[in-house]
């Protein structure tokens, strides 16, 4: 099974590259700038930008039997990025902002049989937010995360999601390490593999 997860600098994608690495899986982690060592086992592609990262991970994804999107991108970048300092001035200053691609939603329309898993963090309605988001994304899995719950959030080690699969599926977790909720996002994907294997199978019989 070849996965590849993106991240932009936090710790979840690593733990789940990190998880998948230790299931003898072979993973392609596309990761923005961060502090963090790329785990054993786990080939790192290392970007700066929201666009290097959309065009690594579609280098990347249509070779790949998973993947987990689990990076905070920015929605917004600068339409005219300078290769300078800008200087102080006193009159007002104004920004023009052009969206970046949406990463998830723009390969996963392109899945096949691919298994493909986002995230969500959210404030509010979590369940309700997530499955709107699992059926906009064209995803099989969505992992919620309510970053307004105790222990949970981006720069912690331990995170509180809740599991929302494509089959109807919803598994809340309680409060776990990053580490074991990599273990339980990975254990959800298998089941819905098999789950499809299953039923690829018994429609061509």
């Amino acid at each position: 099974m070849r996965y590849i997860t993106n991240r932009s600098s936090g710790k979840m994608g690593y733990a789940v590259a990190e998880a998948a690495a230790r299931r003898g899986a072979r993973v392609v982690l596309v990761s923005g700038p961060t502090a963090l060592d790329a785990p054993a086992g786990v080939e790192r592609v290392s970007v700066r930008t929201a666009l290097e990262m959309h065009q690594a991970v579609r280098q990347h994804f249509f070779t790949a039997t998973v993947g987990i999107f689990a990076a905070a991108v920015a929605d917004y970048r600068p339409a005219e990025p300078l290769s300078q300092k800008l200087k102080r001035s006193k009159d007002p200053l104004t920004l023009k902002l052009e969206p970046n691609p949406d990463i998830l939603a723009s390969v996963a329309k392109e899945k096949g049989t691919r298994l493909v898993v986002g995230f969500a963090a959210e404030t509010g309605h979590v369940a309700e937010n997530a499955r709107k988001k699992l059926s906009a994304k064209n995803a099989d899995l969505i992992v919620a995360n309510d970053v307004t719950a105790e222990g949970a959030g981006f720069d912690l080690d331990t995170n509180v999601v809740t599991l929302l699969a494509r089959d109807g599926r919803d598994l809340a977790l309680p409060k776990m390490t990053k580490r074991e909720v990599a273990e339980r996002i990975l254990d959800e994907v298998v089941r819905l593999r098999t789950s499809l294997r299953a039923a690829a199978q018994h429609s061509s019989d």
